[in-house]
């Protein structure tokens, strides 16, 4: 009797997964499903830059005027330890970008946000300020230090991307709330 017990277990397993499957595969052939779909979504980055003007202690920074094809994919302000602004972009080519910014001491907040970049000695001048270059493993960045802030722009993308990037942004004084790019 044990053994014509254990035959049916066995028997009514297989059977049950078939119908798992047979189900599994109605619903995936009728269930609309776009496999050319960019699976990354743009955000809106509006309402958490029209905060973060409000609530920093420094000018926060955000892109005007980026050409076609560039994507933000993420944002947060973390008003505390610090007063980190973040803003993450793909750019044209569907390289990582991003615009960091802090009141955090300098160079331990710039490796971090970086992937351990070191700062190369040379600078960059970008829309007449010049920008610290630092080249890192994984991303590379440009840093601009101004009184209480230090502005990071950082990522996989190439030293261009990076510095077009770095050009487009825009700051408001720290009391504006209208959330609109003044100009810096």
């Amino acid at each position: 009797m044990a053994s014509k017990r254990g035959k049916q277990t066995v028997r009514d397993m297989i059977l049950s997964m078939l119908v798992i499957t047979a189900v599994a595969g109605v619903v995936y052939i009728f269930i609309p499903h776009d496999d050319k779909a960019d699976p990354i979504k743009a955000v809106d980055y509006r309402v958490e830059l029209a905060t973060a003007r409000r609530a920093a202690p420094y000018p926060v920074a955000a892109p005007a005027g980026l050409p076609e094809g560039w994507k933000p994919t993420s944002v947060s302000y973390e008003g505390q330890n610090g007063a980190g602004w973040h803003l993450g972009f793909l750019d044209p080519d569907k390289k990582y970008v991003a615009v960091e910014q802090s009141t955090a001491p300098a160079k331990k907040y710039v490796s971090e946000v970086s992937r351990d970049a070191e700062n190369t000695g040379r600078t960059r001048e970008v829309s007449g300020q010049d920008w610290e270059i630092w080249n890192g493993p994984k991303y590379d960045a440009l840093v601009l230090h101004a009184e209480g802030v230090t502005t990071v722009v950082t990522g996989s993308a190439p030293a261009d991307r990076l510095a077009e990037m770095a050009a487009a942004l825009k700051t408001a004084p720290a009391a504006d709330a209208s959330g609109a790019p003044a100009a810096s």
